[in-house]
């Protein structure tokens, strides 16, 4: 219980911050602490079931295109191999995939879920959807397609400039 009240005073305090100290604070700072946010939410309910928000990354991925080798998942995670390379040994010692090579390609390593693990998403995907409810509590259809509509521009225009930025050497 204690837990809670903790975080739901530093919610208060984030959220003052937020609206009275610095309202017109940057932009990635206030997504941040939203994405914060949700992970917190999403980390406490994936605990229940001895899943970690980094498996629940790799989870998310293989529910749609089970099958994968570590590489693709890594790239898919966005995260480097290494990364990718303990949370697969964690989850197979857990039960969740299995990792297996395929006679067609003897070199690649392919990731598979398990029953136990492709039955975690009717478990976990009811947490996902519910948390995601109570962030756009009070917020109308219309703002949640603008902030979607938003969100995705700004990951375009960065992801534009990242490629643009790779062939000059200028620092901006």
């Amino acid at each position: 219980m204690s837990n809670r009240q903790g975080s739901s005073g530093d919610n208060q305090v984030l959220l003052r911050r937020w609206r009275d100290a610095v309202p017109n604070d940057r932009l990635a700072h206030l997504i941040k602490d939203a994405t914060r946010g949700l992970s917190r939410a999403m980390q406490t309910r994936l605990a229940r079931y001895n899943v970690s928000f980094g498996h629940w990354v790799f989870l998310r991925i293989l529910w749609e295109k089970d099958g994968l080798t570590q590489r693709e998942l890594s790239e898919e995670a966005g995260l480097m191999e290494p990364t990718t390379f303990s949370a697969l040994t964690t989850m197979e010692k857990l039960g969740y995939i299995e990792r297996r090579k395929l006679p067609h390609s003897r070199k690649n390593v392919y990731v598979f879920l398990t029953n136990e693990g492709r039955a975690l998403k009717e478990k976990l995907v009811p947490f996902a959807e519910y948390i995601n409810q109570i962030a756009v509590a009070n917020v109308t259809p219309a703002e949640v397609a603008t902030t979607r509509k938003v969100l995705l521009a700004i990951i375009e225009n960065l992801a534009r400039e990242e490629s643009e930025a790779a062939g000059r050497s200028e620092e901006v």
